[in-house]
């Protein structure tokens, strides 16, 4: 029993209907109408810098982030207020170190970006297998919560129906990417984030409402229904199950920070910006929209403790996934008039929103890698590329489709860890050193992004949100040995450490010409400046 009523299912029903109707109609409308890869890839660079920023902002902001964010406030109160603050914090660690770079070094793809200063096929290829490795646990997570969430909202309980819901709804996301390319994409993101921000706005207008405005009253109430008391208002909680819930909180926070701005579902927008001014504007729009959500889900989550009791949105979901869809309609109170169905029903429709243009942004992102540093080479036509990149896209999703099929009645939790801990300890390295070190050479850039990677997956199955836990993906086993939810600990560091052997083990020759090689480019990725002259060493701006 989820408590929504017949009139809410049956509106829901309608509305995810029309908006994947309507969505799909976009992408076919807005998509490339011919055979030209800066359409398909950046749709010319003609988003200003409002749309371009709200597009970050919906990449940014996940599925996986809505509902597990706020599932960790209303659970754990709080570390996840901490969470939530962590991904806006990596928002702005990207908009201050990494998107002017990023944007000059890069055209299309990460791969791009990374083979600046260091042209080869071993570099681009190794940055597409990473971009895979980074968000196919993400796109996992997506669609196999996907339909565990339209179950719950429509009131449904059978398993077929639920691997019915993610094969429809995968085949809709592949179709999004395939068709409408970046600026199709790009349009969904822009929708759902307007539409997620503005309901969850009216839902926490409503929450401070039926605390007369205080939002003391408002934790008090939280900490009261949490069980716990005053310590629901306090660190630790969600870790306090392991012997270091201090360090684990730290470095679980690192993780998203650092790998929360390197996923390349994010930084393929960077490539959408026509300059270095724009990417700086786009930015500051995606920052102010993700400081929003932070605001939102915050007292979201902390209503739905307070309405509606810890105990219960534990029964509903151990994982909290559930608690903004209850907070929400908790809101409300008992009685809900027609207008606020309406109001729920718009809740419940961002929420599907977000998951289509979630993956449907990351197969873009990988399909993209696939087509332009995989397959494609110096002499393939604009044509071909194209076609390359919608078979890719295919490709990435069926069997993303089929996985989350077999795993959808697992904790997701360790998949969303998995993805942070790659983009933090393999891809954070690697633009770090490849946009700013001189020295750094190709074999240290090999070594941070191969080692990074798999020392993640190497020491991801012997974390506690694997086994040894209840709330593990395999809670009947227990195979834990490293005592933290995360491998941030020893991985990131790793990562950076990689990179630095192995531009040493190149030899001082290497380094010295690497560095050649990248004061010839530097003004260009440092400032978007492009050198006068063979000689000079001034520049001027491009």
């Amino acid at each position: 029993m989820t408590g929504f009523s017949d009139s809410a299912q049956a509106m829901s029903l309608v509305a995810f209907s029309a908006v994947a109707t309507l969505t799909l109609l976009l992408c076919v409308m807005t998509g490339p109408d011919r055979d030209d890869l800066d359409e398909f890839y950046t749709g010319y660079n003609s988003l200003s810098p409002l749309r371009n920023g709200l597009a970050i902002a919906g990449d940014y902001i996940s599925a996986a982030t809505v509902l597990g964010t706020g599932g960790v406030i209303a659970l754990y109160g709080y570390d996840g207020v901490v969470l939530a603050l962590s991904t806006a914090l990596s928002l702005m660690l990207l908009m201050f170190l990494l998107a002017e770079p990023l944007r000059n070094a890069g055209r299309f793809t990460m791969g791009d970006a990374l083979a600046r200063r260091m042209p080869g096929r071993s570099v681009r290829i190794t940055a597409s297998l990473v971009t895979l490795a980074a968000l196919l646990p993400l796109m996992l997570v997506q669609l196999a919560g996907a339909g565990q969430l339209l179950a719950f909202v429509l009131g449904f309980s059978g398993d077929s129906l639920k691997t019915g819901f993610i094969i429809g709804l995968g085949l809709l996301m592949i179709a999004y990417a395939a068709i409408g390319g970046m600026k199709g994409t790009a349009l969904i993101q822009m929708l759902k984030i307007v539409m997620l921000l503005g309901s969850g706005a009216v839902v926490a207008v409503l929450i401070l409402n039926r605390f007369s405005w205080n939002p003391s009253a408002l934790f008090d109430a939280a900490a009261r229904q949490s069980g716990v008391g005053s310590q629901f208002l306090g660190p630790g909680q969600e870790f306090a199950a392991g012997p270091y819930p201090r360090l684990d909180m730290i470095t679980s926070q690192l993780a998203v920070v650092i790998g929360g701005a390197c996923l390349p579902h994010v930084t393929m927008r960077m490539y959408t910006a026509n300059s270095a001014r724009q990417v700086r504007r786009s930015m500051s729009w995606a920052v102010s929209s993700v400081a929003l959500f932070v605001l939102v889900i915050t007292v979201v989550g902390f209503g739905a403790t307070a309405l509606i009791g810890r105990a219960v949105l534990a029964e509903a979901d151990p994982q909290g996934n559930t608690a903004y869809l209850l907070g929400s309609r908790a809101a409300f109170g008992p009685d809900v008039s027609g207008a606020e169905t309406l109001l729920f029903t718009t809740v419940t429709t961002a929420l599907f929103l977000t998951l289509l243009a979630s993956v449907a942004g990351m197969i873009l992102a990988c399909a993209n890698s696939l087509a332009h540093d995989v397959f494609s080479t110096r002499g393939t036509s604009p044509r071909r590329e194209m076609l390359l990149a919608r078979v890719s896209a295919l490709a990435v999703g069926i069997p993303t489709i089929l996985l989350a099929t077999l795993i959808q009645h697992r904790s997701l939790q360790p998949l969303v860890i998995l993805s942070f801990c790659v983009g933090a300890s393999a891809l954070a390295p690697a633009l770090v050193y490849g946009l700013f070190w001189r020295r750094y050479t190709r074999t240290g850039l090999l070594c941070t992004l191969i080692g990074g990677t798999v020392s993640v997956l190497a020491l991801m199955p012997g974390t506690l949100l694997v086994s040894g836990s209840p709330l593990a993906a395999f809670p009947e086993a227990d195979f834990n040995w490293l005592p933290f939810t995360t491998t941030g600990l020893a991985t990131i560091p790793a990562g950076f450490l990689f990179g630095w052997a192995g531009t040493v083990l190149s030899g001082r020759r290497k380094a010295e010409e690497q560095r050649r090689q990248y004061e010839a480019v530097e003004g260009w990725i440092l400032a978007g400046a492009v050198r006068r002259g063979r000689k000079g060493s001034s520049y001027v701006c491009g």
